[in-house]
């Protein structure tokens, strides 16, 4: 099989600052949603979140041929925090076949890994945050952790380490790197949505700049989930019960005490054009989110005009990126790094820190969209 490469990688400017942007404040976004194939599909499926199922399940059916399968119901069904227990409290078979799973998946990630790193923009990467769901687990840790020593091994100096914050809050979290630098003038907090294949989080960002200016103890001071995977509901539903959470955070945040700047920080799945649009990658969000008749940004602005005295603005950017985007402080002492978000899918991003290690400029480039390998 050959290299993967980016020539087939479809590519665009994109406005600075504007949705879906290159450049950011601290930032250059060399890649996004990459979309790497070979002959079984896309390659990044096989470090999903399915993929791990798929592999348990497959070490269950084997098991199950000799009667000695020692795990309980449908494998979809068990939860991380069941698998956890198996590891620290189940007896010795069963939490070797976790281990065994473990052992399967981190297999698959470093093999998905190994393929990223041949494209243009992943080839000069340092360090790999690795976020999503699947992280918030000790499996998941423990799959990062060995997929990074299968990769040293193999002779690949990157670092992968799991993504510092709460999974839930890191796509919060992010979205501070997006904002324009009025907002630390005069505000102490953000709006942000996260929004997932399963889940849509909107939540108030506390930037706590009088304890890090370089806004690495942001945290979450409220949020709210929603599983629409568990609802279905219809696009206009989805949009409808985001505006109510919305007006309940800022309500929180008023509460709190907080300045609340007049600004929404989105991610959304999916290719984001310069206006707003999504031109791919949002399947698995509840109806058509990538009619040209429809737009995330616009709509959100209608649900909440006004924050404050001031109009709202809003930027939305790949939820990969702003996941990525909240581990920002702690990527200053490398130059290229990147993040993947396994979750219902893996998501992907690399970057190019606009100020090197050391002091220095950077140069700029960017790929996004579809690479074949």
């Amino acid at each position: 099989m050959g290299a993967a490469t980016a020539g087939t990688t479809r590519s665009r400017d994109t406005r600075e600052h504007g949705h879906g942007a290159e450049e950011l404040p601290s930032v250059s976004v060399t890649s996004y949603n990459l979309e790497i194939r070979d002959q079984d599909g896309f390659v990044g499926d096989k470090a999903s979140r399915s993929a791990f199922v798929e592999h348990l399940d497959a070490l269950r059916a084997h098991l199950r041929e000799h009667g000695g399968d020692p795990l309980e119901g449908e494998t979809a069904e068990v939860s991380k925090k069941e698998l956890d227990a198996l590891l620290k409290e189940g007896d010795p078979h069963e939490a070797a076949v976790v281990l065994s799973a473990i052992e399967r998946f981190a297999q698959s990630l470093a093999f998905v890994i190994r393929r990223f790193v041949r494209l243009k923009s992943w080839a000069p990467i340092e360090r790999i945050v690795v976020g999503g769901g699947f992280r918030e687990s000790r499996v998941g840790e423990l799959a990062i952790a060995r997929a990074g020593i299968i990769l040293s091994t193999d002779g690949h100096r990157i670092d992968l380490v799991p993504v510092s914050h709460h999974p839930d809050e890191a796509g919060l979290v992010g979205s501070a790197h997006l904002a324009p630098k009025w907002i630390f003038e005069g505000y102490d907090s953000l709006v942000a949505v996260d929004i997932g294949g399963s889940n849509i989080r909107a939540g108030i960002v506390a930037l706590r700049q009088d304890k890090a200016p370089d806004l690495s103890k942001a945290r979450v001071s409220s949020s709210e989930l929603w599983r629409h995977a568990d609802e279905e509901p219809s696009r206009d539903q989805a949009i409808k019960r985001l505006g109510t959470m919305l007006r309940a955070q800022l309500k929180q945040a008023e509460k709190d005490g907080l300045r609340v700047a007049p600004f929404i920080g989105v991610g959304c799945p999916g290719l984001i054009e310069p206006d707003g649009s999504i031109e791919r990658g949002a399947q698995n969000l509840p109806g058509n989110w990538e009619s040209s008749r429809f737009n995330l940004v616009d709509s959100i602005r209608e649900l909440v005009p006004e924050i404050g005295d001031h109009d709202t603005q809003v930027t939305m950017h790949n939820d990969a990126v702003i996941q990525g985007l909240s581990e920002m402080p702690s990527m200053q002492d490398v130059e290229n790094w990147a993040v993947l978000t396994i979750g219902t899918g893996l998501g992907n991003a690399s970057y190019r820190n606009r100020t090197k290690p050391g002091g220095g400029g950077n140069g700029k480039g960017k790929a996004k969209g579809k690479a074949t390998a």
